[in-house]
């Protein structure tokens, strides 16, 4: 998915919290080009990170870059999907429109989602 590790820039945003039992991972890549990463994290840090530490159930996430796809991958962890999934979209979608805010100021964009959404699923541990 990611290539290998050697060929693939890797920057954890959380550690899992320890003793937790991680019961689904929420899976999604996003169009990120090489000259936008950084402008990637900013938004990010501004909208879905804090949002996420306050939400029952989230245990932490990592995002990933890869360079030969020019994609961010997000694993957000999740003690459970019932947590999950009961997040209403309205709230997703003040958020993910704080998230577009944020990275339209960083990059100049004026209008849409710099960093549109490729891929959405979900990973469960076996």
């Amino acid at each position: 998915m990611l290539g290998g590790l050697s060929e693939t820039e890797v920057r954890a945003e959380s550690d899992p919290k320890l003793g937790e039992a991680v019961a689904v991972v929420e899976h999604l890549r996003l169009q990120v080009p090489q000259e936008s990463r950084e402008h990637w994290m900013v938004a990010e840090r501004g909208s879905w990170e804090p949002w996420l530490k306050q939400q029952p159930g989230f245990l932490g996430r990592d995002l990933f870059w890869d360079p030969a796809t020019e994609e961010g991958t997000l694993l957000i962890r999740w003690s459970s999907r019932e947590e999950w999934k009961s997040i209403s979209m309205e709230e997703v979608q003040t958020v993910q429109e704080r998230f577009e805010m944020l990275a339209r100021e960083q990059t100049g964009q004026r209008q849409g989602n710099p960093f549109p959404l490729v891929f959405e699923g979900e990973l469960f541990p076996q």
